[in-house]
Parts: structure tokens; sequence; C-alpha cells
């Protein structure tokens, strides 16, 4: 099975997993982020209010200089692990 698909495969996997730990939730937030669309490409949320959101930022940012397919191979690892 080619990566791309064993990828689209193990996305729609997560949407059926039991509920996650918050970091849990931002690791696969991060790498799905990185594997579809590379480095983070957006303005660091300034309210600081906005936990979430920043939350989200860094988590993705701290994934910076991996590619896409090493994103998308531990996203499946990742997804395989929790589901068990």
């Amino acid at each position: 099975m080619d990566l791309i698909k064993a990828f689209e495969e193990s996305v729609l996997s997560s949407k059926s997993l039991p509920a996650q730990s918050n970091e849990n939730l931002l690791k696969l937030y991060s790498l799905y982020k990185q594997a579809t669309e590379g480095d983070v490409n957006i303005e660091k949320p300034t309210n600081f209010f906005d936990i979430a959101g920043i939350a989200k930022f860094n988590a993705w940012e701290s994934l910076k200089g991996i590619t896409k397919e090493s994103a998308m191979t531990q996203y499946i690892d990742l997804v395989t692990n929790l589901g068990r």
C-alpha cells in the first residue's frame, strides 16, 4: 500500500479513536498539518486568550523541517498505537 493511501486510511481511522488526551490530539493535529501543508504557514495567534489556537500553532511549529512523508509515517504510527 502506498504511503498516501495508508495516511488517508489513518485519517479516517483517527475519527473513530476513543477519547484522547489533549497531548495526543495536538500530536495528531500537528502531524496532519505537517503532512498536508508542510511547515507552519500562518501567523501565531496574538490573542492571549486563544489558548487552543496558540497550542495548535506551537505544536505544528515544533515539526518545522520534517518532511511531509515523515509526518505521514509518524501520523500512521500514532493512530495505530492509539487504536490498540
